[in-house]
């Protein structure tokens, strides 16, 4: 099975960026949709962006226009670029297998905040 290492996070005053890295132990070549999610604190957890294996994207409104995610199968690696950083952005971020979401990692902070 699986396993998934995010990476990247940190805190980053509004307005700043951060790219995030998503590092699997195995090919993610078959894995037909990876996805970002996030979970802020006393709220459930909630996707921010999906890649296909073809490379259609989609993404949560919120992050429209300021995240971009992006997916290198030969490093096993999905990305998750974010830029305009917002107080509300603050949250662990989790990458996984979009469809099965049945293994999830440690996640990674990202922090926005003066």
């Amino acid at each position: 099975q699986v396993q998934f290492m995010e990476s990247g996070g940190g805190f980053v005053q509004p307005g700043g960026s951060l790219r995030l890295s998503c590092a699997a132990s195995g090919s993610i070549a078959s894995i037909l949709v990876m996805g970002w999610y996030r979970q802020a604190p006393g709220k459930q957890r909630e996707p921010v962006a999906t890649i296909t294996s073809g490379g259609r994207t989609s993404y949560v409104d919120s992050v429209k226009g300021r995240f971009t995610i992006s997916r290198d199968n030969a490093k096993n690696t999905v990305y998750l670029q974010m830029n305009s950083l917002k107080p509300e952005d603050t949250a662990v971020y989790y990458c996984t297998d979009a469809i099965a979401r049945g293994v999830w990692g440690q996640g990674t902070q990202v922090t926005v905040s003066t």
